[in-house]
């Protein structure tokens, strides 16, 4: 494994020419506030394994809000600090030409945790002892960014050995204790690159990771969600015991539906894809609706997730009496139910009356409207929606063709 992060850091390939550019100028502006300045955790990591780069978090001896202020008074842009945890969040001016809207700027500190799962308490420190405090040997690296010394590796725990071992190591053996939401981020490396965890989790993890949050296990499920391997995560977490750390336990993934989470919605459909939003129903809707409905509690769903994925298992226990529907009752049946509820439950069971209603079902109207109804005299209520509705499926379900067919039909009803 090439080590030579100085050729690595200057090709375009790797990092592009702005984005070198704008690095470049965040190191001198540190340099002359004398704080040395690093890259971390995963942009090295990255960059080792020559995969995509795309977490730039800049770690600085010395005081990251100062350096935040600097850039912003010399560059412009606006600045987001968060002065519990000595951090910042630089959002970049467009002057720059970066693609990159917003960059994390992050002072090298320590952290000790009064509890275990609580957030940590933060203090000012060096670069080695930042190294330290984090997860993962293969993260706690760090690249120079300033001086002489750029491109120098900083690697005190061994994380380049790891690396080309394909190894996920905890820093020390109470790490998942002190943090049990490292356990999915160790399954979320070791199944996108195909490591292994080396690392034992222990009862004592399982204990406090049930402990945790909805909000802070839901991130972890959303993040693992968009994954290209999402589903390898999920089954491994499963492996692992996580799911039944639960009260109650989480539903296992149907593995029938692995394919089908990189699934993107078909342009004729017409649905805007949410590759969580999918996951979330490919996972439950196998499910029972109290088991999902304890399930988002428990997780703190938005009141929307909660609502379709309930929405979806209903759907799919609907189904089959739908299927003998006619296109009438079915479209008007469908049309109270999200567009990507009818498509995930598509994706599962392929059945032709889901495509039809996607495609061409929701799509047809009757050429009346309410204005003509005013026209022969009616007057505005009720029975303008009979009216029309009875109109509308008409045409969904065969019995008129055509605008002539609509107007008998209509007088008919008059």
């Amino acid at each position: 494994m090439s080590t030579d992060l100085c050729t690595l850091m200057r090709d375009p390939k790797m990092i592009p020419y702005v984005k070198q550019s704008l690095l470049s100028q965040i190191a001198d502006q540190a340099a002359s506030l004398g704080m040395p300045s690093y890259l971390v955790g995963g942009f090295v990591r990255d960059l080792l394994l020559k995969q995509p780069v795309n977490d730039y978090d800049i770690v600085v001896e010395g005081d990251a809000i100062k350096l935040g202020e600097a850039l912003v008074k010399k560059f412009g842009g606006k600045l987001t600090p968060h002065y519990k945890f000595h951090t910042a969040i630089w959002h970049i001016p467009p002057l720059l030409n970066n693609e990159r809207s917003r960059l994390d700027l992050i002072t090298a500190r320590t952290e000790t945790y009064s509890q275990p799962g609580m957030l940590p308490t933060i203090s000012p420190a060096s670069i080695d002892d930042d190294l330290r405090r984090r997860d993962f040997t293969i993260n706690a690296m760090a690249v120079r960014l300033d001086g002489d010394d750029f491109g120098a590796l900083l690697d005190p725990l061994g994380g380049l050995d790891d690396l080309s071992k394909k190894l996920i190591r905890v820093l020390h053996p109470d790490s998942f204790i002190e943090d049990p939401t490292r356990i999915f981020r160790s399954v979320r490396y070791e199944q996108r690159y195909g490591f292994k965890i080396t690392s034992q989790i222990g009862d004592k993890a399982l204990e406090t990771l049930s402990s945790l949050s909805g909000d802070r296990i839901r991130h972890e499920f959303d993040l693992i969600l968009k994954e290209e391997n999402s589903a390898s995560m999920l089954a491994r977490l499963y492996d692992l015991g996580i799911f039944g750390a639960f009260d109650p336990p989480l539903p296992g993934f149907n593995e029938r539906y692995s394919d089908l989470l990189n699934a993107i919605p078909p342009v004729v459909f017409g649905v805007l894809g949410n590759r969580i939003v999918t996951g979330y129903l490919l996972w439950l809707i196998d499910s029972k609706v109290e088991a999902v409905a304890s399930l988002a509690e428990r997780l703190n769903f938005s009141s929307e997730l909660r609502q379709i994925s309930i929405s979806a298992i209903q759907l799919k226990n609907d189904l089959p009496s739908l299927k003998s529907a006619s296109p009438s009752l079915l479209t008007f049946k469908l049309e109270k139910i999200p567009l990507i509820v009818v498509y995930v439950l598509w994706l599962v069971s392929e059945e032709t009356v889901l495509k039809e209603f996607l495609v061409r079902w929701r799509y047809v109207k009757q050429k009346t409207t309410g204005n003509d109804l005013k026209a022969y005299g009616l007057v505005p209520s009720p029975r303008f929606t009979e009216i029309l509705t009875r109109l509308r499926a008409a045409w969904l379900d065969g019995e008129i063709v055509n605008d002539g067919d609509e107007r008998e039909l209509l007088e008919s009803l008059l």
